[in-house]
């Protein structure tokens, strides 16, 4: 059985301009949820922020992928669903040459990708589990478009902000993406005056209060 549910409304411009800039690792001093687990780019440095379109495959089948990759539009991030399949890749050259072309900025896969160097000679950045010569076949068994999906123990629906960088993956609610932006931004800006103390001679632990947290222990 095959699903396919409408495209997201593209993001607010507003919302990559305002992350960019920033490290998803500030987020991370800040909540624990929303973290992709146990995936890596193909290549460093490596960033982007777009909007979420999704494609849920069975284990060998990834009719579904061929589908969605052409209805990608600029400024969209690729994400595929495995179901729990993490040894077979739906996503080698052809399939990123054309997310590349139709003006997606990103993908992010629960399984490998195949034809690396072609990907990487496209600069086109992925987030995946690996690399593999093991793929997918086109079998016309079932698949879903624009479904939520989890990826890395992470639920990534239609339309969330997926946001990368050199430290990771995060997906964020489109309507939090802004404020959020705006208090990582404020912690960042705190850095340089907290490494100008410690220059100084403060010790870190003052200034992040570890020290009274820590004096607080038994």
């Amino acid at each position: 059985m095959f699903i396919q549910k409408p495209m997201p409304e593209p993001l607010d411009p507003r919302i990559a301009a305002a992350l960019e800039p920033l490290c998803t690792s500030t987020l991370g001093h800040m909540r624990d949820y929303g973290f992709p687990k146990g995936l890596q780019p193909l290549t460093r440095p490596v960033g982007f922020v777009g909007c979420a379109v999704t494609v849920r495959i069975p284990h060998m089948d990834s009719t579904a992928v061929h589908v969605a990759v052409d209805n990608l539009r600029p400024g969209d991030v690729f994400i595929v669903e495995h179901s729990g399949d993490s040894s077979r890749s739906c996503f080698g050259g052809v399939v990123s040459y054309t997310a590349k072309q139709r003006g997606a900025v990103g993908a992010v896969f629960a399984g490998p990708v195949n034809d690396r160097d072609e990907i990487i000679s496209y600069e086109f950045p992925v987030y995946c589990n690996g690399v593999t010569s093991h793929t997918t076949r086109l079998l016309g068994l079932e698949g879903a478009i624009n479904v939520p999906v989890a990826i890395g123990g992470a639920v990534i629906r239609p339309g969330d902000v997926v946001w990368a960088d050199g430290d990771g993956v995060v997906v964020l609610d489109r309507d939090e993406a802004l404020d959020l932006a705006q208090q990582i931004r404020a912690k960042e800006e705190s850095e340089p005056a907290m490494r100008e103390a410690i220059a100084n001679g403060m010790r870190l632990s003052e200034l992040s209060g570890a020290s009274d947290l820590f004096s607080g222990t038994r």
